[in-house]
């Protein structure tokens, strides 16, 4: 299932969404002009590393600065997707300072509880779904009407069907749910996906989301009233 949009309305141009994508591209294009050698280094500096966290807090830093690495195409491709899908409409309800402050904290949350769970791992975890991850908590809870437009595809079947957005963010937080603990029970404990920082990015998210809503109720003309969020 892959969403190509939702059915609700951006009022105002998202501005820090925006800002947002152009930044990671920005990273991501000097990443990929980098040698592989400093590529790696470029990584493990601004990765962050669970156990290094843990035995030197001056590495908290990359708390931040991981959010805004990626290790491939598809990767910052999928990611910048959900944030452009998702983004605006939360942003609408935040503002956009707040906008910011409510993704970089969903950013920090998501990360902390990789390391909590990954205590004693040395491999650097980079991306922004955590924070994402976030941004989609909170339009779950903001949005409860609205309509994920998805492509499904089974074996030579094309279909674009309406989901509601929070039976397809519910089925998306429990697929990371199970797959986190799937990966709990790995031999090495080791998954190639940071399951739990989706998960804490999330929980993060809904928690957070009333903190940094606006609390002014947008006019009848905002949203048709079938939309009217939270």
């Amino acid at each position: 299932m892959f969403p190509l949009r939702d059915t609700i309305p951006s009022r105002n141009i998202p501005l820090m969404m925006w800002c947002l994508i152009a930044l990671n591209a920005i990273v991501f294009w000097i990443e990929i002009r980098l040698p592989e050698a400093r590529l790696a280094s470029f990584i493990e500096r601004g990765g962050l590393v669970p156990e290094r966290l843990l035995h030197d807090w001056s590495h908290s830093w990359a708390l931040l600065t991981s959010m805004f690495l990626h290790g491939g195409w598809m990767h910052i491709i999928g990611n910048m997707w959900f944030l452009y899908l998702f983004g605006d409409n939360v942003e609408d309800r935040m503002g956009p300072l707040r906008f910011l402050a409510f993704y970089l904290l969903c950013g920090v949350a998501a990360a902390l509880t990789h390391v909590l769970l990954h205590a004693d791992s040395k491999v650097p975890v980079i991306g922004a779904s955590g924070a994402i991850s976030g941004v989609m908590g909170a339009y779950f809870i903001l949005f409860p009407k609205s309509r994920v437009i998805t492509l499904i595809v089974i074996l030579l079947i094309i279909r674009l069907v309406e989901i509601p957005a929070q039976v397809y963010l519910g089925l998306w937080f429990v697929l990371q749910l199970l797959s986190g603990f799937v990966s709990l029970g790995a031999a090495d404990g080791f998954s190639s996906v940071a399951w739990w920082a989706h998960i804490g990015g999330f929980v993060a998210g809904m928690v957070l989301m009333p903190v940094f809503v606006r609390r002014r109720q947008p006019s009848r003309r905002s949203y048709p009233d079938e939309y009217r969020p939270w």
